[in-house]
């Protein structure tokens, strides 16, 4: 079993290298743990060059098998270890940087205050990452999902609106009238959120069942929640961004909402899991404690 997992991390990490220094180990041990499987197996798994590694025929067929063993007897040791109720152990949690700190972040605390023998190791990018190289457990991922092999929940929606600053609203108004309707939006410089997969289209809907999209351009695109955030507080235009990332300022006035009547259509939040990471305990406790901390979030429900 030990052979097994090491296989698995090398091909899910494309690195023996990497596995390595997981385990505290040298390559050179690594590759002779992979090596003694294949022996044992009497087939080989990998073609090893000095640039990269791939699977052979028969490693293709044994890896998803590997995986998934690999995944059951960890987690039924874990079991083992903690009893029926106790949950232990490290939980690998991933998200954006913005929803991270601004939405997420109370809620891990207070599920590390629920479960005590948990350790979260909580990891903020902004970006795509790849759950199964990076060894993540369960991440957070808003917007509509690529048809993909993660086990996906959802937990929650994010509601857009359309922003800009109070003091940007009044030096607009001062040239030109307010926007009205979505295509009034190109003749104003808009903040483009390069993690939106319509970029700088923009999509609204009315109650009664209109539709409209525009295209707009500004002086600013960024992936980033919190330059987003921070260009709309400079002034630099407006904006079509998650409503929690500005609700301090929403609330306090500093930010104000355009387009009244005009709704982007909201997305939703899911908890996304490798296949052979789902059934974790830790991972089926943390979905539930988050699907229900965010009910009582106004931005995300």
């Amino acid at each position: 079993m030990s052979a097994m997992h090491t296989f698995v991390r090398v091909v899910e990490t494309g690195s023996f290298s990497a596995v390595a220094r997981e385990q505290s180990s040298t390559q050179s041990a690594v590759s002779k743990q992979v090596a003694a499987l294949e022996r044992h197996l009497g087939a080989k798994l990998l073609t090893r060059t000095t640039r990269m590694l791939s699977l052979t025929d028969d490693g293709e067929r044994y890896f998803e098998d590997a995986r998934r063993l690999v995944a059951e007897v960890m987690e039924a040791e874990n079991q083992l270890r903690r009893g029926e109720q106790q949950l232990t152990g490290w939980l690998r949690v991933a998200a954006s940087a913005g929803f991270g700190t601004r939405v997420l972040r109370p809620h891990v605390h207070s599920f590390l205050t629920a479960h005590p023998s948990v350790k979260v190791d909580f990891r903020l990018n902004d970006g795509f990452i790849d759950l199964v190289e990076q060894g993540i457990d369960v991440a957070v991922r808003i917007g509509n999902l690529a048809d993909s092999t993660l086990v996906a929940r959802r937990i929650g929606t994010t509601r857009l609106a359309v922003l800009a600053s109070r003091s940007f609203i009044a030096s607009m108004t001062a040239q030109r009238p307010a926007p009205q309707i979505p295509a009034d939006l190109q003749a104003h410089p808009c903040i483009v959120y390069t993690e939106l997969r319509t970029r700088n289209l923009w999509d609204f809907s009315t109650p009664d069942g209109s539709t409209a999209s525009v295209r707009v351009e500004g002086p600013l695109q960024t992936n980033s929640e919190e330059i987003l955030r921070t260009a709309v507080v400079d002034g630099l235009g407006i904006a079509y961004a998650p409503t929690w990332l500005f609700q301090d300022l929403i609330a306090s006035g500093d930010v104000q909402i355009l387009l009244a009547g005009w709704q982007p259509r909201p997305l939703p939040i899911n908890l996304v899991s490798p296949p052979e990471r789902r059934r974790a305990a830790k991972v089926r406790a943390f979905a539930d404690h988050l699907s229900a901390a965010l009910a009582d979030c106004p931005a995300c429900r």
